[in-house]
């Protein structure tokens, strides 16, 4: 029979109430002792275990019930109580395995203990006096178990001392080390403006200079690329992108020493390349409470060859990549603070003998207000950033529903939904858009930047309760999207978004007739060999991606079967990178766009390696020993596939059978 329990337990704050919480793994009190028979243990051949992730919160909704759920020993034994062999193993409580059929009954103030079980005493006995015990380890306070819920002990024990702290920052930052060595080493090669860099390094050096970004003479390429700037004229060009991502490029030109120099066109790309980096190592750190999954995830990207091209290459992408993830990794702090926040109040409540209602209130997210600036400054640098805001909005969103629904509010869904969710709606997509027409300052202070007198040469046209200026920027809007969605010109390196994910046609940036035309002893000077090869070829690490896809798969189901928070969080910023772009497959689209969503394919890879290792209380060591052998053989397979490929990533001299012997798929060619 259940056990007896004190009519607290029709609280909302209890654990038993009926928002979903797990039984209290530290009961108030107990008289007596337990009575245990064989028969209710449950063991790993009588109960099935779904496989677990590593990690210290629940899997249901997010993570928010208590940390030990009905069926585990510890939910009725008192601490330091000697538990049956059998239940040592018992399934975790992450897991959906059955409780005992029969849980224990205090009846006779004694513990049958179960055959085997050491002497007492120095003699075989049948009871064990729990008083002691329980005098000896009190519950835990209110606000303490509801922090254990909400944010589990992994994860409250993460920075607990000076040395985890100093830990936590030092592997990134090796990592990081590692990261610019790969994005800096000889930055300038080549000093040619390579594919789009040909429209982005030019308007961002027209923005530092005119304030917007206007035309260049005819075949400008070679002078600028002599130091020439002259071909810069006054005349506004029709640009299709939004400014942010290219003041950036252009305040980089200045800091690195002007546009004479090559190293300069890639120096703000190459710095927010390698801070990504950085923070991938911190986010994964906070998203699986273990510094070491955080080091996994900083050295994936670190290596990758997407990455490592698309921070030696002036585009608009690493940047929009750079505040999609800041966006992120601030949305985490913000998960973890509130919580942090919900836990004080709540027990405040709680303690006081007080009903949750709605649950507290919890003020000024300024995480979250951070967070929509950066979208917002996403937005401004492409807008693919719209649907980072949309995914990540409502992944906040419901992180503060179950979050309410954890600590034991009664109608959770309508509290987390009115209370948080319309306040973050509004926020983060207002201060998102005042963000985003904030970054287009320079076009609204310049009255000769493209279309800014649009309005006032077309009176009564385009939308007309907006001010003149905000009705010119709408009509700008306009034919840009126009432009977008109709961008049909064929080309050779086009790509599907369903083979993004393997990098099924990855695209070449560079590979110059001059370098491949050599011929004789010039040839040899080059490269050594008769005949060589000088390419920039955006193609990730082909092991990392395809691992990443399989990992894809792997996380939708503990997402769906499992209800992994975890899960969720990395998928979405692949939900929002990838899945909008399937809308768009009848436009001329490319592989390294998926740049915006690798973050994630890393994240993605780190959270299932972290599954096959699992935690130290699930694997016998011999066992978890052979999963971190296994998992160290897969990084150095990515760290040595990475070294091989460098060569065609960094723009090198090579022989043109070396690079050939690079071409794994013949659509890599």
């Amino acid at each position: 029979m259940p056990p007896t329990r004190d009519d607290d337990a029709a609280l909302p704050d209890h654990p038993d109430a009926p928002s979903g919480d797990a039984p209290d793994p530290h009961p108030a009190s107990v008289t007596g002792a337990v009575t245990v028979t064989e028969p209710d243990v449950v063991n790993e051949e009588s109960a099935p275990t779904p496989p677990r992730a590593p990690a210290d919160e629940a899997s249901a909704g997010d993570g928010g019930t208590a940390d030990v759920r009905a069926g585990h020993p510890s939910a009725h034994a008192a601490p330091g109580v000697p538990t049956p062999k059998d239940a040592q193993h018992a399934p975790d409580e992450r897991t959906d395995a059955p409780a005992p059929t029969d849980a224990p009954d205090a009846r006779d103030g004694r513990l049958d203990v179960p055959a085997g079980t050491p002497e007492v005493d120095g003699e075989p006995d049948s009871t064990v006096d729990l008083e002691k015990h329980v005098e000896e380890e009190p519950p835990l306070p209110t606000r303490e178990r509801l922090l254990r819920t909400l944010l589990g002990a992994d994860r409250l024990a993460l920075d607990a001392t000076p040395r985890d702290r100093l830990i936590g920052w030092l592997w990134p930052i090796a990592v990081t080390v590692l990261a610019g060595i790969a994005r800096f080493w000889d930055l300038g090669r080549p000093h040619k403006l390579v594919f789009d860099e040909t429209y982005y390094v030019k308007d961002a050096w027209s923005l530092v200079t005119r304030g917007y970004e206007a035309q260049w003479s005819a075949e400008p390429n070679p002078a600028f690329e002599s130091g020439d700037m002259s071909g810069l004229g006054t005349v506004a060009s029709y640009v299709v992108h939004p400014p942010v991502g290219k003041w950036v490029i252009g305040l980089g030109i200045q800091l690195g020493g002007g546009p004479d120099s090559s190293a300069a066109w890639r120096l703000s790309v190459a710095i927010l390349g390698t801070l990504s980096v950085l923070m991938i190592a911190r986010i994964a750190r906070r998203l699986f409470a273990s510094t070491a999954l955080g080091v996994v995830a900083g050295l994936l990207l670190a290596v990758d060859g997407e990455a490592i091209v698309m921070s030696r290459i002036s585009l608009l992408d690493p940047v929009l990549t750079f505040f999609v993830l800041a966006a992120f990794g601030a949305l985490l702090i913000d998960r973890e603070r509130a919580r942090r926040r919900l836990a004080e109040r709540a027990a405040v409540v709680i303690d006081a003998g007080g009903e949750l209602g709605w649950g507290p209130r919890l003020g000024w997210r300024w995480w979250r207000l951070a967070a929509a600036v950066l979208l917002g400054l996403a937005i401004g640098t492409k807008w693919s950033g719209i649907y980072f805001l949309a995914v990540f909005g409502l992944m906040t969103v419901a992180w503060d529903v179950t979050a309410r629904r954890a600590v034991g509010v009664r109608h959770w869904a309508r509290a987390g939904v009115l209370r948080d969710g319309v306040v973050a709606g509004v926020a983060m997509v207002g201060i998102g858009v005042v963000t985003y027409l904030a970054s287009w300052w320079s076009w609204f202070a310049s009255t000769d930047a493209y279309n800014r007198q649009w309005a006032a040469l077309n009176p009564g046209q385009g939308v007309e309760w907006l001010p003149p200026a905000l009705r010119s920027l709408w009509k700008y809007h306009q034919d840009m999207w126009a432009f977008h969605n109709g961008l049909e010109t064929p080309h050779s390196y086009a790509a599907h978004p369903l083979g993004w994910i393997v990098q099924w046609r990855p695209t070449s940036f560079y590979y110059p007739t001059e370098v491949s035309g050599l011929q004789g002893q010039a040839a040899v000077d080059a490269c050594g060999a008769d005949q060589c090869s000088q390419a920039i070829t955006a193609l990730g690490n082909p092991v990392l991606w395809w691992c990443g896809a399989a990992a894809i798969l792997v996380a939708l189901v503990w997402l769906i079967r499992f209800r992994d928070w975890r899960a969720g969080a990395v998928l979405s910023g692949i939900a929002a990178g990838w899945l909008p772009w399937f809308l768009y497959a009848h436009r001329t689209i490319f592989t390294f766009y998926s740049i915006a969503f690798l973050p994630w394919v890393v994240l993605t890879l780190t959270y299932v390696l972290g599954l096959v290792i699992g935690p130290k209380e699930e694997l016998g060591a011999r066992q978890r020993r052979v999963a971190i052998w296994c998992v160290g053989v897969l990084l150095a397979l990515v760290v040595a596939v990475s070294v091989f490929f460098y060569p065609i990533w960094s723009g090198m001299v090579i022989p043109y059978d070396f690079w050939h012997s690079h071409m794994w798929m013949s659509q890599w060619v």
